[in-house]
């Protein structure tokens, strides 16, 4: 059964790097931002980050091809992350087959499912503690960041969908975007809570935040008041995240370990 589980991590792991070359363009297909319509570009709704928000991709993927060769050295898989990784591989390719097709809508559901998958995958890893450094960069590091991002990537993708639809935000859409980003503030304070001092999650989420506010600021459509929510949002998680992690790392005396 090891072998089996290391051979599925590692086919999971091409199948999303072929998932990827196509959404790039490497391989026919068309890049993210202009497939289906255009409707996830940086300019497309008041939730999308600016286009370098992106970048955090190749930080992602080689922390998935680390995780998929350490793998390799885990006898025993105890804290039973590989099932989830292997669904959250498979799940990165799929989304991006489906926003070839188009089929934006159906991407809402893909990414729903991916960013479950990666939630259970962080209670797994916050209940069960990393037995080494290498095991807590490698595998913590980066499914908190995979987790992170999926949560402001799911709030863009969503607002994509309903734009294709043609939904026009009851006429506010400003509003509905501030309301969307207290939520993903929320849900980074959550995070910060629930986990054992995380860094990448939150810092994964404050990322797609900030490159939030730099569109809106700089691009189309242009929005102070989006775009000061966003930082607001950022701050409010890093400060949750600070304050987690000097609490938790504070002896009885009142020093810090």
């Amino acid at each position: 059964m090891t072998i089996l589980r290391r051979g599925a991590v590692t086919l999971a792991f091409l199948a999303a790097m072929v998932g990827t070359a196509i959404g790039v363009g490497a391989v026919g297909g068309d890049p993210i931002a202009e497939a289906a319509g255009g409707l996830l570009a940086a300019d497309s709704t008041h939730l999308a980050p600016a286009s370098s928000a992106f970048s955090i991709w190749s930080l992602i993927y080689l922390g998935l091809g680390a995780y998929t060769l350490w793998q390799w050295w885990d006898p025993r898989d105890e804290r039973l992350i590989a099932a989830p990784a292997i669904a959250s591989l498979l799940l990165n390719a799929a989304w991006i087959l489906v926003i070839q097709a188009g089929w934006v809508w159906v991407s809402v559901p893909v990414i729903a499912v991916l960013l479950g998958v990666l939630a259970l995958l962080f209670h797994r890893i916050t209940v069960h503690p990393a037995r080494s450094l290498l095991e807590r960069v490698v595998v913590d590091g980066t499914f908190g960041l995979y987790l992170g991002w999926v949560s402001v990537a799911t709030c863009a993708n969503i607002a994509a969908a309903l734009k294709g639809a043609g939904f026009l935000g009851f006429g506010v859409p400003e509003v509905l975007a501030v309301v969307v980003l207290a939520v993903v503030a929320a849900l980074g304070i959550a995070l910060t809570v629930a986990g054992r001092r995380p860094i990448a999650a939150p810092a994964a989420m404050v990322w797609g935040l900030a490159w939030i506010a730099v569109g809106r600021a700089a691009d189309a459509p242009h929005s102070p008041v989006v775009a000061s929510a966003a930082v607001t949002a950022a701050v409010v998680i890093t400060i949750a995240a600070a304050t987690g992690w000097l609490r938790d790392r504070r002896a009885p005396d009142g020093t810090v370990r």
